[in-house]
């Protein structure tokens, strides 16, 4: 009852409000009916789609590297792809715009697809790895090109784990806020700012609710596709032998190999240009940004000071980790009771709270946050100026990635191992402490780590519901950004780099524990 509770009171509500207040009155036809609502429709789509191809073309060397190539620097090449997907989306705007200082379109694509890189490379890995290439080297003996063997043989093996992620990129790029809030500024705007944009400045809550339901529609169109193809890719999983393929290049391979690593040459290079744009000033090096941290901004742009947001960052973060574990495990543990049990009724149910559970993913921070905004001063506690409420919306972002990593390990727990531990006696809380939880700790332990790492960086909902006396460290990088000044950009690029220092070293402990590899990251 955890896991349901949680997701109908701090999700299912606030969004079917949105879709109410969307339908209320005549707003919702006349959002339709204005022109603007597709034009920023169309520039969502666009831009989604073009980062979604980018980060797939981008993706592919780099998976090929990670499953098929046996080098000694392969895991570094493992650990750092990974950065950029869990760098706060802040952070990431703030690097391109050092790169681009007028922003426009191509910085935001470039900037959507670098997030995703990640996603694409360690899912499609996750199969290439694994995956019988004997039917590719029996295609090369007959006589085809490495080239025409790849897209007649192992493409289409591997179309199953592309379309899953990139599915799961489109969602991503499609609810971009803070790297679209950064490079796009005034002139560009997607559905998600937009959203934003009427909500906070404009007060036009329906204008707003209607473009949610807009939004909401494309996700769970994108969500449909992406169950789809994860359900292939899985079935493709259970049939494809398992035996070691990773071996030296050779031949054309170092030219994939070279790709790969120019890929992830220009995934650093962003990266570098926040490091040194945070340590230079007009009079040269210094560290003027990070000891500015200590204070408020020109004429006092925030009101606590930067330090004090960076430790609100970590408290929020540890509540959002722990209350997302908790409704996340749960629901895991609830899956698989559910795929176990006899019966097609049991199995529908649980294809169905796996799909509901991945819906968070999906549907828009902002939205959620809105959503917070008009339904919960029903609930008893004041919850709307609660501490609370900004780690419960952060909860709602990490529970699916909490739920991906766990799932299948769970599943992959040998059933004849509980129901033998069950027939000595043990019940059911013993056969979880002493099967399922020493075979699923490190995806446990990693699925906290990247939580937490996510938590501290989460923009969309959190910029709606943080206090101006509490705001996290993204907020507050935010209003820095938003108000001119020398002093206010020092400590807007330094407390960046401090977010990103801290994310990229949780990512390498995680990728260490995790041998590499925890569930389907």
């Amino acid at each position: 009852m955890v896991p349901l509770a949680f997701l109908v009171v701090f999700f299912a509500w606030p969004v079917l409000a949105i879709l109410r207040r969307g339908f209320a009155g005549d707003g919702l036809l006349a959002v339709l009916a204005d022109g603007q609502t597709w034009r920023l429709a169309g520039f969502t789509v666009a831009q989604a789609t073009a980062s979604t191809v980018l980060a797939v073309l981008a993706g592919l060397p780099v998976a090929f590297v990670l499953a098929r190539v046996r080098l000694p620097w392969v895991g570094l090449v493992r650990t750092l792809v990974l950065v950029p997907f869990v760098l706060p989306t802040v952070v990431v705007g703030l690097a391109f715009r050092t790169l681009w200082p007028d922003g426009g379109v191509v910085p935001l694509v470039l900037a959507d697809a670098f997030f995703n890189v990640a996603v694409v490379a360690r899912t499609v890995a996750g199969v290439w790895a694994h995956w019988d290439a004997r039917a590719e080297d029996a295609a090369r003996t007959l006589g085809a090109s490495r080239w025409r063997a790849f897209r007649s043989v192992t493409l289409p093996a591997l179309l199953p784990a592309i379309t899953s992620a990139a599915a799961v990129v489109f969602l991503f790029c499609a609810t971009s806020f803070g790297v679209v809030l950064v490079l796009g500024g005034a002139r560009l705007r997607t559905l998600e700012t937009e959203i934003y944009l009427r909500t906070e400045n404009l007060l036009d809550l329906t204008g707003a609710a209607a473009l949610s339901l807009v939004q909401i529609a494309a996700v769970l169109a994108a969500l449909v596709v992406g169950a789809a193809a994860r359900r292939r890719r899985e079935t493709s999983l259970r049939l494809r032998a398992r035996r070691e393929t990773a071996r030296r290049p050779t031949g054309g391979e170092w030219w994939v190999v070279g790709a790969a690593l120019a890929v992830l040459g220009l995934l650093l290079t962003p990266i570098v240009a926040l490091v040194v744009r945070a340590l230079s000033t007009s009079d040269g090096w210094s560290l003027a940004g990070y000891r500015a941290l200590a204070g408020h901004g020109d004429d006092g742009t925030l009101q606590v000071s930067g330090w004090d947001a960076a430790v609100q960052s970590l408290r929020t973060a540890t509540d959002a980790t722990v209350l997302a574990l908790l409704v996340g495990v749960s629901a895991s543990v609830l899956v698989v009771a559910l795929r176990r049990a006899p019966g097609r009724t049991a199995h529908g149910l649980a294809e169905t709270m796996d799909a509901a559970l991945m819906l968070p993913l999906g549907v828009s921070a902002v939205t959620v946050g809105f959503g917070y905004l008009i339904t919960l001063d029903a609930l008893p506690g004041e919850l709307r100026t609660s501490p609370l409420l900004v780690p419960l919306a952060q909860a709602l972002v990490i529970i699916p990635v909490v739920v991906r990593m766990v799932l299948p390990l769970l599943r992959s727990v040998d059933d004849r191992l509980r129901q033998a531990a069950a027939t000595l006696g043990a019940g059911p809380l013993r056969v979880w402490r002493e099967i399922d939880f020493p075979m699923t700790v490190r995806a446990l332990v990693a699925a906290a780590g990247f939580g937490y790492v996510v938590a501290l960086g989460e923009f969309g909902a959190t910029s709606f519901l943080a206090r101006p006396q509490a705001p996290t460290l993204p907020v507050a990088i935010a209003s820095l950004l938003a108000r001119p000044g020398q002093l206010n950009n020092q400590m807007a690029y330094a407390a960046c780099t401090l977010l990103m220092l801290v994310t990229a070293a949780a990512v390498v402990l995680i990728d260490r524990f995790g041998s590499g590899r925890v569930g389907e990251f």
